[in-house]
């Protein structure tokens, strides 16, 4: 009977509901039914009845002609795979004529929520908007809404009046009760004081569907113990007191033929930041349940009946430092490390671990998909007092291009014409890797080989660096083990660190060129013209920038299933099935320039986190010290840098060994009554990109 009525109810969701006011020669809402471009967008028009998804429907978007446009196509490919809309659309409004932008604001343009079969939180709700284009080629007005939305639910765009024409007259148009779904009308009038003159329904996505299936999986799988027998072709045992070790010298695969770079050294020096802190360095392996096809995305399955396949059975190597000192009655405390994109697991756990294991807590990571190069890769171990030992280093990248090379990143973004996915996926599997290895400690990882577990099951916890920080959300909002975690310098959705950091900018025009999309000139290639927060409402007079804000959407419509953005409501507010609340804290820099703050600001808001924010004032340091870094980063790692970078990294570390200690007890501020940190964050938000230049 629930499936009948739905469908009912689509029938009517499907319409924008209005009726021009007749003789004049008033603005109105266009609605013609076959065009998205022509039309309220998103809508549930632009869908099918799937009864196989949580939503009931799927995306169901036209194609233009593909011969002309196949890279358009191949996007909306990807786009119709998904059982809903963005959780934090780009909504278009076309109209019969200009309009005056100064005269839309949340009070004449908003959104109402109407719930769904699984969403009851938004009903009702009056939901703002931001980030306002009108554009006057097209005469078509582009908001945002103020806030993230509830998934796999439904909400009313609603238009009022109180838009008014170009001529300062009022927008046309009436909706009648009769005309709206169940209270849709009823529930839009409660907040408006204007007519509304088009009311039109969409259906958000689900986005931690397929994850939570995996996760799901990850819970009742009873893994074979992890392999520390991996020295010289599996005849020595990975396990080193630091003590004995001269020199780890790491070979990546650069190449496929197969080909190597030079030897070089890891950092060893940096486990000495607490002297005699770190008793053993470990090497091991553990199977996990890949779900990625070969170019890099998790293919598609239905959000309620589908189940994601496993592709293959990976090897994934892990790097484990142990305390020293006489190990707990249940075991040592254990924190799971993310690394950033671009990086592995050899550098950042070495600058963290000393640290950590300072107040007892063990400290392990894994390189994720696309990162450490290739397979064929070595550490060689230099001993004081034995022969060298050769051990996988563990990359796990892929000449996924075909040009014989492997580099730092390949096998970390979906290639071909899946490439709208990006990093999408390698975030889930990350995320999933990262469960099987909470999997191992469940069930007792031991390192020294005496047959018990060594580490303590009820305490483990995480911490990410950047790119760890973003698949970390993933991992904390739905792995129960993890009791509590330190996100640093993360930031979401993946599409607006890509255009507005000077790092990752080049990964956004190669999105922007394939496509054709270019409306600059070499070097710039791609004008967006989009605003940040809370600016005034922007007049799009530059021409390719419509397209350019469509694919930044669609881009972030697909990445929502793997962003810390759709996440992070479920940290602490909105548990999902099976977790539970998390401690969290969210460490970040004024001024980054690889994360910007409005992709770090934008977590925060979604998961009602301002409280748990520990800010870095990176424009108050470099005033006090002129050495300090101007991009602040890796603040955190930063323990060789110049000005009072190290004194800062090291307190930031002290504040997350401190808070992990204290099982996400206790916040400190890392430099306790000095000026560097915010404990919490001063709002507002930082929304701006605040950028220190030279």
């Amino acid at each position: 009977m629930r499936t009948s009525i739905r469908h009912v109810l689509g029938a009517f969701a499907c319409t924008v509901w209005l009726l021009p006011t007749a003789g004049l020669a008033q603005v109105t809402v266009v609605s013609e039914s076959g065009d998205p471009a022509r039309h309220i967008f998103p809508s549930d028009r632009f869908t099918v009845d799937d009864p196989a998804q949580q939503t009931l429907r799927r995306v169901n978007l036209p194609k233009p002609d593909c011969a002309a446009g196949p890279a358009r196509c191949a996007d909306i490919d990807v786009l119709n795979e998904l059982d809903g809309f963005n959780t934090q659309p780009r909504i278009s409004i076309p109209f019969s004529g200009a309009i005056d932008p100064a005269s839309v604001s949340s009070d004449t343009l908003f959104l109402v929520g109407l719930g769904g079969i699984e969403a009851t939180g938004s009903v009702g709700r009056k939901v703002g908007i931001n980030q306002i284009v009108w554009d006057p080629e097209t005469n078509v007005l582009h908001v945002e809404p103020d806030e993230l939305l509830e998934q796999h639910a439904r909400y009313a765009v609603v238009v009022t009046n109180g838009i008014r024409g170009a001529d300062g007259a009022p927008l046309a148009g009436s909706v009648t009760a009769g005309d709206a779904p169940g209270s849709a009308l009823q529930q839009a009038q409660q907040h408006t004081r204007h007519d509304i003159v088009a009311l039109s329904v969409f259906t958000t996505l689900s986005t931690t569907a397929v994850l939570e299936k995996i996760a799901r999986r990850s819970r009742t799988d009873r893994p074979a113990p992890a392999d520390f027998d991996i020295g010289n072709d599996g005849t020595v045992r990975a396990v080193f007191p630091l003590e004995r070790v001269r020199r780890i010298l790491a070979v990546r695969q650069t190449g496929t033929a197969p080909a190597f770079g030079d030897p070089t050294p890891l950092p060893l020096v940096a486990l000495e930041l607490v002297p005699d802190a770190v008793a053993h360095i470990a090497f091991g392996k553990f199977a996990s349940p890949s779900f990625l096809v070969p170019d890099g995305h998790i293919p598609a399955v239905a959000t309620r009946t589908g189940e994601p396949a496993v592709q293959r059975i990976e090897e994934v190597y892990f790097n484990l430092f142990v305390p020293a000192g006489a190990k707990p009655a249940s075991g040592w405390p254990i924190a799971i490390f993310g690394h950033g994109f671009g990086s592995n697991k050899d550098i950042a756990p070495f600058v963290l671990a000393a640290k950590l294991a300072e107040q007892g807590i063990a400290l392990v990571a894994i390189n994720v998909p696309g990162h450490g190069q290739g397979p064929l890769g070595t550490f060689t171990v230099e001993l004081s007092d034995a022969e060298p030992v050769t051990v996988p280093a563990g990359g796990r990248g892929v000449d996924q291009d075909g040009n014989g090379e492997v580099t730092a990143i390949e096998g970390s973004s979906a290639g071909g014409p899946r490439s709208l996915v990006g990093t999408t996926d390698a975030l889930r599997q990350a995320a999933a890797d990262l469960m099987q290895l909470t999997r191992q400690i469940d069930t007792g990882l031991d390192y020294d080989g005496d047959g018990s577990a060594d580490f303590d099951r009820s305490r483990i916890y995480y911490i990410g660096q950047s790119f760890g920080g973003i698949y970390g959300a993933l991992f904390l909002a739905l792995e129960p083990g993890a009791r509590a975690g330190v996100l640093n310098v993360a930031g979401g959705p993946v599409i607006d660190i890509a255009r507005l950091s000077p790092s990752f900018r080049p990964l956004f025009l190669q999105q922007v060129l394939a496509r054709g999309l270019s409306n600059a000139p070499a070097p710039v290639y791609a004008d967006e013209n989009l605003p940040l927060r809370n600016r005034p409402p922007v007049v799009n007079d530059v021409a390719g920038a419509a397209a350019l804000q469509r694919l930044i959407d669609d881009a972030e419509w697909i990445g929502q299933v793997g962003s810390p953005v759709a996440y992070a409501p479920h940290l602490r507010r909105a548990p999902l099935p099976g977790a539970m609340p998390k401690s969290v804290i969210l460490q970040f820099a004024k001024g980054d320039q690889t994360v910007p703050n409005p992709t770090s600001s934008a977590v925060v808001r979604a998961g009602d986190l301002v409280d748990r924010v520990s800010y870095f004032r990176n424009d108050l340091a470099v005033a006090a010290s002129g050495g300090t870094p101007l991009n602040p980063h890796t603040f955190l790692t930063n323990v060789v840098a110049g000005g009072i970078a190290p004194v800062i990294a090291l307190q930031a570390q002290t504040q997350i060994a401190t808070f992990l200690a204290s099982d996400g007890a206790i916040v400190t501020d890392p430099d306790g009554d000095g000026p560097f940190f915010e404990v919490p964050i001063a709002e507002p938000l930082p929304e701006e990109l605040n950028y220190l230049m030279p």
